[in-house]
């Protein structure tokens, strides 16, 4: 593939985009425009070159969203630093973990965590520098005082690029290595996928700690010279004024469902978007097809993760399918294993989904164990995923391994029974999990949420799901919740109801 030799910010700079169209535009109209922004990168490098940083060296980011911000990632591209962005929702506990298992030369921080960064960076001697969310602080200083730009430091495809931690549900979180040529390839198979063009703009509501946003979207548009309106985060009102100057969106299932509450989500407002893209979590059929008959769009959802960025999508041009992922992206390649042999099974089995391709990470930063237990012989990453194809070759993703629930012996797989809950009339969403029981070993429970206005009752929901699932699989318990609990990117943190609920089957039955 064309560039794939390259490090990223040589791919984006080999682009030749055009320095005077617009980059960045932001929400009260300011604009930074190409020029500006490699320009910008450039300088960043300079500063991190001041500050110690080599090539190699980590720089860790604990930051809002802003145009500082994504320059700050640039310009590690651009000097050959490896860029650790952390949720910004991160404690002092956990923000110590990361810090102390990455070692950073450089932490930039928000200027009211300063204190408490410099203390926690202090045993590995890393820099801290602060930056505001208005783009004032100690780094943006640092740059000015840097001067111009520095020479782009060359980077080939197995140079590592990022660390993003998983978000360490089974255990202490793990830092997947990626490098330029896992971020470069699967930006360039995505512009081609979703036909990105300089004439594009993406509207940006999503975080940039996350691979949706940082490089799934942001990668993507900087590749194919388009332009991104800037949010600091999703608000639906807001992304509604703003849909109208946008020709594309990404989102994660919760916008799709806030947007549809809005009575302004017309089909003639967004008349002109090329296309809605969803991922980072399951978008239910009900909200697809929710969503197609309010716009006339059909969202084109895709499944991707934090070790291997994008894997497969619906199709640009084709029927996009209710509940799938659609099909490997070119250059992937995806099959379905028995989880302990790795035996390929055939389409409409349901087992461990494994990847390989150029998307696919470098391994686990320090964990070279870890590494090797998550990859078979032949190259093909473990992905925890749970998933089928169907006879067209579409990919539909049945749950993770870890939220498999195995009562009295049965496989029940948590999508099933969400699917056949969300369909109900009077739920909004659900989520199903495997709790402790003293007869069946787990005992399937769910937590649904009811649309506004709705009433319902445990007793008539398991009656109705009676007619469309085995007795193995209802759930034995429902409980109603005004929300679920959910992480920064939507998605619904099973952990903290499997914790929070823990002993409901055993304290019944004592």
């Amino acid at each position: 593939m064309a560039g794939s030799d390259q490090g990223l910010f040589a791919a984006i700079q080999a682009a030749g985009h055009d320095p005077a169209r617009p980059f960045l535009i932001l929400p009260d109209g300011r604009e930074l425009c190409y020029g500006a922004c490699l320009t910008g990168a450039g300088q960043a490098a300079a500063a991190l070159v001041a500050a110690g940083v080599r090539p190699g060296d980590r720089v860790a980011a604990q930051v809002e969203k802003g145009p500082e911000a994504l320059l700050l990632y640039l310009g590690c591209l651009c000097a050959g630093a490896v860029y650790l962005p952390l949720n910004t929702a991160y404690t002092d506990a956990e923000v110590g973990y990361f810090l102390g298992d990455a070692e950073p030369k450089l932490a930039v921080c928000r200027p009211e965590r300063a204190a408490g960064f410099a203390q926690l960076a202090q045993p590995m001697g890393a820099r801290v520098l602060t930056l505001a969310a208005d783009g004032s602080g100690s780094w943006p200083a640092a740059v000015l005082a840097a001067g111009g730009p520095v020479p782009l430091v060359p980077r080939g495809p197995d140079d590592l690029a990022a660390i993003l931690y998983t978000s360490g549900t089974t255990g202490r979180s793990k830092g997947a290595m990626l490098s330029h040529g896992n971020l470069l390839s699967n930006a360039q198979v995505l512009v081609e996928a979703w036909r990105f063009t300089a004439a594009d703009v993406l509207l940006h509501a999503l975080p940039i700690f996350h691979t949706h946003g940082l490089f799934t979207a942001t990668n993507t548009a900087l590749l194919a010279g388009g332009s991104m309106l800037f949010l600091p985060a999703f608000d639906a009102d807001e992304v509604l004024r703003l849909l109208p100057q946008a020709t594309l969106m990404m989102g994660v299932p919760t916008f799709y469902a806030r947007l549809l509450a809005k009575p302004g989500l017309t089909r003639e407002l967004v008349a002109h978007i090329r296309v809605f893209i969803s991922g980072s979590a399951p978008l239910s059929p009900e909200t697809h097809k929710a969503f197609a008959a309010r716009t006339g769009h059909a969202i084109l959802e895709r499944y991707g993760m934090t070790e291997t960025s994008m894997n497969s999508a619906n199709p640009y041009d084709g029927e996009r399918r209710p509940g799938t992922v659609g099909q490997p992206l070119p250059g992937i390649e995806i099959r379905i294993t028995e989880p302990a042999s790795g035996r390929p099974l055939a389409a409409g089995e349901v087992g461990m989904i494994e990847i390989r391709g150029p998307n696919v990470f470098q391994g686990y930063w320090r964990m070279p164990d870890k590494t090797a237990a998550e990859f078979r012989a032949d190259g093909f990453f473990v992905s925890g995923d749970l998933g089928r194809f169907d006879a067209d070759g579409y990919l539909a993703i049945v749950g993770r391994d870890k939220d498999l629930i195995i009562s009295g012996g049965f496989n029940v797989y948590p999508a099933e029974i969400e699917a056949a809950i969300d369909a109900l009339p009077p739920v909004a969403e659900s989520a199903v999990i495997g709790l402790p029981h003293p007869d069946f070993g787990e005992g399937v429970a769910a937590a649904v949420v009811l649309r506004p206005g709705a009433a319902a009752d445990e007793a008539a929901l398991r009656q109705a799901l009676g007619r469309e699932l085995a007795s193995y699989k209802l759930p034995k318990r429902i409980l109603f919740l005004p929300e679920l609990p959910r992480n920064a990117m939507g998605k619904v943190q099973k952990t903290v109801l499997r914790s929070r609920y823990q002993d409901l089957f055993t304290a019944v039955a004592g």
